[in-house]
């Protein structure tokens, strides 16, 4: 490994927050009780907010991004990458941003979209590796579109969702999502319609905050009627940053904040969504989506390239995407599948692609001294944001990359599964998660939406412009919290604000 001044300074910061856990403190005999109890200490909230608390500018720990605050900043690796590890990075932001074209074709590497398809890469969706965005009037979505699901029927299908094997059924003509998009000589399946109702919420200052309430359809459906027992919800693209650093929490550590029943009695039931994991054949905790609906990095990604633009991979290697079997001129239509490897995106490109999603680096916090930024976390913590937003965490030794090992992380989230109340719910179950839940967002990052996607829209579809409308949105377990931030003074409010921005 190439030693520089970067990678010294890097190794140095590492050292101390391993240190600051009690890294290699105890005998062989009570090292992992000694090590927990210090891991226990060092993520425990803090109640001191005269100054930072220490690495709390490196939310990423020693993978944190420090560089130049521009569009790219959701774009640069780990910053405790190796140099020889450098490559695999670029060569899966190439993958990333490959456009994708239908078969049969001369770029044998680059064909297989569709036939059915979103997206044409996974950058439409996740711009400059950010959030995406909701369509203009007059445009299709991108990277917003609609899920789908019915009600189980059969004993088969209920045993399936029972057993966790299966998350939701999808609608039998339509499949798990709507897609608008499809290659040529076919219709597409139909398109989303959007339209919004204002909803004006007045502050206990006489601030009046109008609330945009979505509310969703289709049309032009190309191949029949829906189920009429059809349910929709509509995901907008998440941002990338820290999806390995998510995937190395312990699971031990998301169960330990789970209290379904709320025995404690402080009004937060959080709980895990269980669901399949297909690359290990087991049921896992799951940690990506809206919902929670997928355990580790590469099946999502597996999932984005069969839903989002119909292409095959190693672990689902249905060259048809999401056409289902009512769909005959879809499942019929040419592929691109590789003849040696037998699918479109090949396990080099996977792993590429892969590697790349785990390790899009955390960037740095900014001003986290400053007073305003100071009584701002204070006001977050004491509104009991917290108790769903957990600031911190320290990932596994064992994690699958050593950018993702043993990092004290700020990530802002519980992975858990929440009743946001009736405003946000989409009342449309996925694997354990009710129609009215929601996985907590991690908030890394989220100072910087605007720089990076020109606009801040927040939640699962992209309703909320702005931090303050993402929280008056906020209601069942969260309702308490919301009410809190109501009954603010506009000095408190901006404070708050001020915290939330530099995050």
């Amino acid at each position: 490994m190439r030693v520089t001044n970067r990678t010294l300074t890097i190794v140095l910061i590492a050292a101390a927050a391993l240190a600051a856990v009690g890294a290699g403190a105890g005998s062989a005999a009570d090292k992992p009780t000694a090590e927990q109890a210090r891991i226990a200490a060092v993520t425990r909230p803090t109640t001191d907010f005269s100054k930072a608390e220490p690495f709390e500018a490196r939310p990423g720990g020693a993978a944190t991004v420090f560089t130049e605050i521009n569009r790219d900043i959701f774009s640069q690796s780990s910053a405790n990458m190796s140099f020889e590890r450098e490559l695999d990075f670029k060569v899966g932001n190439g993958i990333f941003r490959k456009v994708w074209v239908s078969s049969p074709s001369s770029t044998v590497s680059s064909d297989g979209l569709g036939p059915f398809y979103n997206a044409r890469a996974c950058q439409l969706c996740h711009v400059k590796d950010g959030r995406g965005r909701t369509p203009a009037a007059d445009e299709d979505g991108v990277s917003l579109f609609l899920r789908l699901s019915v009600p189980p029927a059969t004993e088969a299908e209920r045993a399936a969702l029972a057993s966790h094997q299966r998350n939701v059924i999808p609608e039998p003509t339509y499949g798990g999502q709507l897609q608008n998009y499809s290659v040529q000589g076919l219709k597409a399946e139909g398109r989303m319609t959007l339209r919004y109702e204002e909803r004006p919420v007045t502050l206990a200052d006489g601030t009046v905050v109008s609330l945009r309430k979505p509310v969703y359809g289709v049309a032009d459906l190309a191949y029949g009627p829906m189920h009429p027992d059809t349910m929709i919800s509509p995901r907008i693209a998440p941002p990338m940053i820290g999806a390995g650093l998510l995937e190395a929490i312990p699971e031990a550590d998301l169960l330990a904040a789970s209290d379904p029943d709320d025995r404690d009695g402080d009004g937060i039931s959080g709980r895990p969504n269980l669901v399949w994991s297909d690359e290990h054949g087991e049921v896992r905790i799951g940690r990506f989506g809206w919902k929670a609906g997928t355990p580790t990095v590469a099946q999502q990604s597996s999932d984005a390239f069969r839903g989002d633009m119909g292409l095959s991979t190693p672990l689902y290697r249905d060259p048809a995407g999401d056409c289902s079997a009512r769909q005959a001129d879809c499942r019929s239509a040419p592929h691109g599948e590789d003849p040696v490897e037998g699918s479109e995106v090949t396990a080099s490109m996977m792993d590429a692609l892969v590697f790349y999603s785990r390790n899009l680096g955390v960037p740095a916090r900014r001003d986290v001294d400053d007073p305003a930024v100071l009584a701002g976390k204070q006001l977050f913590y004491e509104a009991g944001c917290i108790a769903c937003h957990r600031p911190k965490f320290v990932t596994r030794r064992d994690s699958i990359g050593p950018e993702q090992s043993f990092q004290l992380i700020w990530p802002y989230s519980d992975l858990l599964l929440h009743d946001m109340g009736e405003g946000l719910a989409d009342n449309r179950p996925e694997g354990v998660a009710s129609g009215r839940e929601w996985k907590t967002p991690p908030l890394w990052g989220l100072g910087l939406t605007r720089t990076v996607n020109d606009r801040e829209e927040l939640l699962h579809d992209g309703r909320a412009r702005g931090p303050l409308e993402a929280i008056l949105w906020h209601g069942g377990e969260a309702e308490a919290s919301k009410d809190r931030v109501v009954a603010m003074t506009r000095e408190e409010r901006d404070a708050l604000l001020a915290f939330l921005a530099t995050l």
